[in-house]
């Protein structure tokens, strides 16, 4: 297996995939280096070849992951790194209070919902950021949503259906109660 006839086969592909996670050119060509040079070190640890594709994808986002941790670019410092508004929209919905209504929680749940939530980040690399075990960060998750659900039902009146689900109309943004305090 050559880098070469890899890099030729590959490079276009997990170029994309990097740039659209990364969203800047320089820095993709920049990580788009660091894996090809991983894969190089690396190819003949690959034991089943026709895994081929999902080892590149899988050593790329690991390092896109990297690129994020080593600029502590995941958890801020600080809650007003986060969006709370989106000002496209027109209306107010249950998402606009998302946000306000994490911020409020304890920081063990804050923490871990602002990652997995808000950012969308898998439970595994949200545990390993915040370097607890993944059953710890699984709990925090469930205790977390717990949580929000009693949150949107004091501020929005939702309640749950037979299912524990939350059901009801949202308010508008001027009856709120967690969005006007």
């Amino acid at each position: 297996m050559q880098t070469e006839k890899i890099y030729s086969d590959f490079s276009a592909a997990l170029k994309k995939f990097i740039l659209s996670k990364v969203k800047n050119e320089t820095i993709a060509d920049d990580i788009l280096q660091e894996v090809f040079i991983k894969i190089h070190l690396h190819k003949n640890e690959l034991q089943q070849k026709d895994k081929l594709k999902s080892w590149l994808f899988q050593i790329a986002n690991n390092t896109i992951l990297d690129y994020f941790r080593k600029r502590e670019l995941v958890l801020p410092d600080s809650d007003k790194n986060i969006r709370l508004e989106n000002p496209e929209k027109d209306h107010h919905d249950a998402t606009d209070c998302l946000v306000p209504l994490i911020l409020k929680l304890p920081k063990k749940y804050k923490d871990i919902l602002i990652l997995t939530e808000v950012k969308g980040f898998k439970q595994k690399y949200a545990a390993d950021q915040l370097n607890i075990s993944l059953p710890a960060a699984k709990s925090r998750i469930q205790r977390g949503r717990e949580l929000l659900k009693q949150g949107f039902m004091d501020c929005c009146d939702y309640k749950l259906d037979e299912n524990g689900f939350l059901k009801g109309a949202h308010k508008n943004k001027e009856d709120c109660k967690v969005c006007n305090s």
